[in-house]
């Protein structure tokens, strides 16, 4: 009988701390890490949402198209000269 209970009792450690799916992982890390996953996916929604309003905007008008190549890539005309400052960090 002795050994029964004790093999039972080591079980029921073994499923309760060292398993795949013990109680540490299901109820604290996994919530843990679908509320990370859930943030960076509203994250990554709200990037794509941005840019498509952006890239919208980029089709729409050829001022803005000039404008934001000027202010990303540093493009000029060819009768201007380009000053880039750099802020202190």
């Amino acid at each position: 009988m002795g050994r029964y209970l004790l093999t039972g009792a080591g079980l029921l450690v073994w499923m309760f701390f060292f398993d795949d799916r013990d109680i540490i992982t299901t109820y604290i890390r996994h919530p843990r890490e679908l509320r990370q996953l859930e943030e960076s996916k509203r994250n990554y929604q709200e990037q794509i949402a941005a840019l498509r309003k952006e890239s919208g905007l980029l089709k729409s008008s050829a001022a803005t198209l000039e404008k934001y190549a000027r202010e990303k890539y540093f493009m000029k005309r060819d009768n201007e000269d380009v000053f880039i400052i750099k802020p202190e960090p």
